[in-house]
């Protein structure tokens, strides 16, 4: 039915109450609310603005920086007082006063004035905490560890698979260590903040106590160009007299033995430990606790540690109290003293890995008397809780796995082969345990006892994930897409970790081509700001001397082939900036990453013969007749010519907006000549198909500009109808399918869209819901022999949110400062309800068939302008046109393809069309 297109339109705006002031919420510095450790001398600020008043415009803002919150109470910024700044601006604003100092916290506020010349009250007071500001004061501190490798067993680049042909390389257990140094504190400290690195990952202790609740802290990075610290604020856990800093140290990417599966064996270094803890008193001195040769070192019950092959503890060898006072550490031995890797001491900005969820077992079933088998009901990484009571030496070993085989047994060929746990019981009181250094991605677990019965044992899936905020929500009436929405999501946070891995157990690596092509699911759904910042930074270390950025940051093991080079990966590191900058609003982004996109688009032309590009992996794993992988049914040259276009058409556009014109002359030229060189090579003119006339091979040039003008609707109906033919089943792979989308959805084919996915009999998300699966899986038929928790296919989610949900920005914004409002109202569905929490604060709209009716709701933030198109027909256009003529808030601007489009100031409103 199409009754909501045809009937009069009468708008309704719903007149809230003012609150009658302005209030500032969500105060950020480098887009953290109360951030730890920032090693910049320049951060820089942001608010949102909180109010229910229409047409809220920001003319002007004060920013005022204070050293304690005593001087906030005097009203007396003895930092940095802005005074009164003309500007809409509400986000990346860099500080301008006095030098800033390491390790000290500074309290800020802000207000603003809006368009009427009002002044807002000031904001509640905000806290930022600075981290160690100058490199040579890292230089107090040593790398300290149990021991180090020698030079003749490092395998440095990881090698990938199994490395059987190393020798002796790799073949050894690492000490899973533990670091302790006793202190007196004479007098309780104002402040106390611990500054801390432990490569490959960290557990932080103080007074018997962990320190934070991070989980595999810090990033991974390359170590030899740069290595992440954090901070923690340790004032509460101090006590007057003797105190203990202890922490456990596990191998992370640093070092990856031979022993049990592997992705790669990798040998850098074994763990290794370098910290500063500041007490700062309130008469204003200081007294720093530095990693030195004074610290003593010991094994931990964790006898085997492996990112990739799992982890076994033996609470036998427990040390009670080691990192607490009193304790005898006379069988301890004092630490090796490192140089450490050549990789440079850099705050951690994104935000840790958690424990965000914790699931029960939903289901048991006995397979022998000593083996359980517990179901978690949902796919999703993370790690086992084990709770359990026997006797020492009991033990218990876990297997956890994605899918089950044939038999109803734990599968882990796909997701590699062997990895477990194993607890070996202390016996006693209650014992509970959960792994410290590694993780996998898993539904289901194995639970095999000796000298104990399965019964006696508890356990949980705590799902472990990048803590970064959620941004957004979607729901609509239709239950599969509600199902799809969730079956995408659990496929991107299983996988949103310090980079953006493809899967969280088989290779736990961060692949770039998905970071930009489902990039925009990942923002409507989390915070992605600082992440995406870490992989910018990541491309920027791992770009080899000739320009190449490799397929996966960082580069631990380099692969061959496309796997290493293809156009389609590489690419992220011009797409992901401008992306970035586009969402955002940040141009330093785009000043920080120019010098890798040059060389890397300079590359790209070194590789092209005639502006066509040959080489790559394609339409990754599109449907086709064989088992997926390479692209099978598009030219490779089709899918790496296409994004080399995209990549000098995005440089004309990034070259403009640092105002280098020449460049951004060049770049167009390029783009051009790249264009016509397609054109030539792949576009019939004649039948008006590109190459095989895959959805690939016409999505891609549609989305891309690389269609000629006059040829656009032709090639969009030609696309339309091969979908149509092949009765709406998918075939686009991991590229083509987002370009799909999109080029659909801008040729106002979303109905198609929906009509596609809204299906479980072929390929695709409901037939993976179909076939069992709770998160994205890495094949649209959900084969077993493949992952089964992969986001490389998330694209559809990017549809809900701009499609139905109709929430985009303005083509050429920065920032989401004008939107783009334009809801799908497809067949099908009855209500639609989107929501994301832009930069500038929650944008939302909702969409609802009610009574022959067609109501939609819209939330517009503050300083931001909207444009909403709506459908209606032509005679209600009439009556549109003069209902809001002369509207403070709402302004016709015209009518066109049954919509009509207005202009609507920020606040909250809801339309009623009839």
């Amino acid at each position: 039915m199409k009754y909501f297109f045809y009937g009069l339109a009468i708008l309704v705006l719903l007149n809230l109450p003012a609150q009658g002031k302005l209030r500032l919420r969500h105060l950020t510095v480098e887009q953290r609310e109360k951030p730890l450790g920032l090693d910049t001398q320049i951060p820089r600020f942001g608010w949102q603005i909180d109010t229910r008043e229409k047409g809220v415009e920001q003319k002007a803002w004060q920013i005022q920086v204070f050293s304690s919150i005593e001087k906030v109470k005097e009203n007396s910024p003895d930092v940095w007082d802005s005074k009164q700044v003309r500007s809409y601006q509400q986000s990346f604003i860099p500080y301008a006063g006095i030098p800033l100092e390491s390790a000290r916290s500074y309290f800020w506020r802000v207000r603003i004035w809006d368009g009427k010349g009002m002044v807002s009250a000031w904001s509640v007071p905000a806290k930022f905490v600075t981290g160690i500001l100058n490199q040579k004061e890292w230089e107090a501190s040593n790398w300290i560890a149990y021991d180090t490798l020698a030079s003749t067993l490092k395998v440095m680049p990881g090698v990938h698979m199994n490395g059987d042909h190393l020798g002796k390389k790799g073949l050894e257990r690492a000490i899973i260590p533990y670091f302790r140094k006793p202190f007196v504190v004479s007098k309780m400290p104002k402040e106390a903040y611990l500054f801390v690195s432990g490569l490959g990952q960290y557990e932080a202790r103080l007074n018997g106590e962990k320190i934070g609740d991070d989980f595999l802290a810090p990033g991974w990075t390359n170590y030899e160009q740069r290595c992440l610290y954090n901070t923690y604020d340790v004032t509460d856990q101090l006590q007057v007299g003797e105190n203990v800093l202890g922490a456990l140290v596990g191998t992370g990417f640093m070092y990856i033995n031979r022993e049990r599966y592997r992705k790669m064996v990798r040998a850098e270094a074994f763990p290794m430990l370098r910290a500063r803890l500041l007490l700062r008193y309130r008469d204003g001195s200081e007294e720093w606790i530095n990693t030195d040769g004074s610290w003593k070192t010991s094994p931990s019950p964790i006898i085997f540690s492996s990112i990739y092959g799992g982890e076994d503890y033996d609470a036998r060898l427990e040390q009670q109290g080691w990192d607490a006072h009193p304790f005898v550490d006379d069988a301890w031995k004092r630490v090796r003293v490192l140089s450490g890797p050549q990789g440079k001491l850099h705050a951690q900005r994104d935000y840790p890995l958690k424990v965000m969820d914790v699931f029960d077992v939903v289901e048991k079933r006995q397979i022998k008397a000593n083996q359980l088998l517990v179901d978690f009901g949902q796919n999703a990484s993370g790690i086992i809780r084990l709770n359990v009571k026997g006797h020492a030496g009991d033990r218990v070993k876990i297997i956890p796995a994605e899918v089950l085989d044939d038999q109803g047994l734990p599968y882990q060929q796909a997701s590699g082969s062997p990895y477990f746990f194993e607890y070996n019981l202390k016996g006693g009181a209650k014992e509970i345990w959960q792994p410290r250094f590694t993780y996998y991605g898993f539904r289901y677990a194995l639970i095999s006892c000796e000298g104990i019965s399965p019964s006696a044992v508890e356990v949980q899936l705590l799902h472990t994930r990048n803590s970064m905020p959620t941004a957004g929500s979607f729901s609509c009436s239709n239950p599969l897409f509600n199902k799809i929405n969730s079956l995408i999501k659990w496929g991107i946070q299983s996988n949103l970790a310090s980079v953006a891995t493809d899967c969280p157990h088989r290779e736990k690596l961060g692949w770039l081509e998905q970071t930009h092509l489902i990039g925009a699911s990942l923002k409507y759904n989390f915070d992605v700001y600082n992440l995406y910042n870490k992989i910018i930074d990541d491309m920027m270390e791992a770009q080899l001397t000739n320009g190449l950025v490799p397929d996966i940051v960082p580069e631990y093991v380099p692969f061959e082939g496309g796997f290493r080079d293809s156009p389609e990966w590489g690419s992220a590191s011009i797409i992901i900036p401008w992306y970035l900058y586009q969402w955002y609003g940040d141009q330093a982004v785009l000043k920080k990453a120019y010098p890798m996109m040059k060389r890397y688009l300079t590359y790209l032309q070194h590789k092209a013969d005639g502006h066509i590009l040959s080489h790559g992996l394609g339409d990754w794993f599109d449907l086709g007749p064989k088992d997926p992988g390479v692209s099978q049914l598009t030219p490779i040259a089709l899918t790496a010519t296409a994004t080399y276009f995209y990549d000098a058409d995005l440089m004309a556009k990034i070259a403009t907006a640092l105002d280098k014109p020449e460049e951004a002359s060049a770049y167009r030229a390029l783009a051009d000549d790249i264009k016509q060189a397609f054109n030539h090579q792949f576009y019939q003119k004649e039948s008006g198909t590109y190459a095989t006339g895959s959805q690939t091979a016409y999505a891609m040039p549609l989305y891309m500009g690389l269609v000629p003008d006059m040829d656009r609707k032709r090639v969009a109906a030609n696309l339309i109808d091969s979908i149509k033919k092949n009765k709406h089943a998918l075939t686009a792979g991991d590229v083509g399918y987002r370009y799909l989308l999109r080029a659909l959805e801008g040729a106002g084919a979303s109905q198609l869209i929906y009509e596609m996915n809204n299906r479980d009999d072929v390929p695709g998300y409901g037939y993976q819901l179909k076939h069992g699966a709770t998160a994205l899986t890495e094949s649209w038929p959900a084969l077993k022999y493949v992952s089964n928790n992969h986001m490389m296919l998330g694209h559809l989610m990017e549809w809900l949110y701009s499609g139905l949900g109709g929430i985009r920005q303005a083509p050429d914004d920065f920032g989401f400062r004008i939107l783009h409002l334009e809801p799908e109202i497809v067949q099908g569905l009855d209500w639609v309800r989107a929501e994301y929490a832009s930069i500038n604060g929650p944008i939302a709209l909702q969409w609802k068939k009610r009574k022959g009716k067609l109501l939609v709701r819209v939330i517009i933030p503050a300083n931001t302008k909207a444009t909403l198109y709506l459908p209606m027909s032509k005679e209600s256009e009439v009556a549109l046109r003069k209902r809001f003529d002369d509207h403070e808030q709402v302004q016709f601007v015209d009518y066109a393809d049954g919509k009509a489009q207005l202009s609507v100031n920020s606040g909250e409103y809801t339309f009623t069309c009839f």
